[in-house]
């Protein structure tokens, strides 16, 4: 059943517009009705023609828009992968207070094979929806280190899906995400830190009303293709273990991403024809005169790279802060002469 009350949204830099707008595209195929946002996490290189009124969303908000403090010291403490992550609880109270009923996110790199009316079904009655990255105990000793263990190091549940009604605990679980994402949004697990899904393993203790949904067709990907095989009806219906594949996720697809995929496929057609779909998709929606390797918050003010560490030395040192309010303001020799008390 077509609910309009819907709202979705993702949160992406311009390197991944080719997947957010594949995301856009497959949404609109299967629910029109649904209203797209984009945050967008970047800012357009010179001469690069982005036009927000061409693209396949309802909405785009630019990071600047969501009222983060101190927003260039806030960003310089993160990654390209840490930043579009860490945005993710910001926009969701930002999308709830444009007035939706129901909010999906979706990592930039999902595609929707089927209509997605069973979670936001849930939503009638639950307040969170999500997404484990298993379903079943492994049962090979390979499988185990892989996934049973990669999901302990990096959460129980894959946060590339989210769904949160607009009841008064969807709210209060969106107000604790933002905040506990604003401030530990990080890559580091062995201080027990995944971005934002170490924080959902929380989730289900703190907030009752969660619902964790089991459709072995939601969010497939690399670490459940063994539990989840898919497969081709006579009907045309791609299945995943039998059940109609509603989503997939294309994780890291250009590059490693796609070479665990491979590695996995063997004699899967079903596979191999997703994944020439998704990569023909990805080449048909390639945005034109991005440079390679661009993101506006990746650089020095010098045009040098800023490395990890120096992101981690701004999150961890206050004296440095309060020196240099605007980390973006110097070159690299500047960060590391302030870093050093210079």
């Amino acid at each position: 059943m077509a609910d309009a009350t819907v709202h979705c949204f993702t949160s992406a830099s311009f390197a991944y517009l080719d997947r957010a707008r594949v995301l856009a595209d497959s949404l609109r195929r299967h629910h029109p009705e649904w209203t797209l946002w984009l945050c967008l996490v970047d800012q357009a290189p010179p001469g690069f023609g982005f036009d927000p009124a061409n693209e396949p969303f309802d909405h785009i908000v630019p990071v600047e828009e969501l009222g983060i403090p101190d927003l260039q010291a806030w960003m310089f403490g993160h990654d390209v992968v840490e930043l579009c992550t860490a945005v993710k609880g910001p926009m969701l109270l930002h999308v709830l207070a444009a007035g939706a009923g129901k909010v999906v996110y979706l990592d930039p790199d999902i595609a929707v094979f089927a209509r997605l009316d069973e979670v936001t079904t849930l939503l009638d009655t639950r307040d969170v929806v999500l997404t484990p990255h298993l379903l079943a105990p492994e049962a090979s000793r390979d499988a185990i280190l892989d996934n049973e263990i990669g999901a302990l190091k990096h959460g129980i549940y894959n946060l590339g899906f989210i769904a949160v009604a607009a009841s008064a605990e969807g709210w209060r679980f969106a107000s604790w995400w933002r905040d506990r994402l604003l401030e530990f949004c990080l890559d580091d697990i062995p201080a027990g830190l995944f971005t934002d899904q170490r924080w959902c393993d929380h989730v289900p203790v703190f907030f009752p009303g969660t619902q964790v949904l089991r459709d072995p067709g939601c969010n497939v990907a690399s670490w459940n293709l063994a539990q989840r095989p898919l497969s081709i009806g006579p009907d045309g219906v791609i299945r995943a273990a039998g059940q109609p594949l509603r989503f997939f996720h294309f994780t890291k697809f250009v590059g490693v991403g796609r070479f665990m995929l491979q590695r996995q496929a063997g004699a899967d057609t079903a596979l191999h024809e997703i994944m020439a779909w998704y990569a023909a998709s990805l080449a048909a929606r390639a945005p034109a005169g991005l440079p390679p390797g661009w993101w506006a918050f990746g650089h020095h003010a010098d045009g040098l790279p800023i490395p990890r560490a120096h992101r981690r030395r701004w999150r961890t040192d206050a004296a440095l802060r309060a020196r240099l309010p605007n980390p973006f303001a110097v070159g690299a020799a500047g960060f590391l002469a302030l870093a050093h008390g210079g």
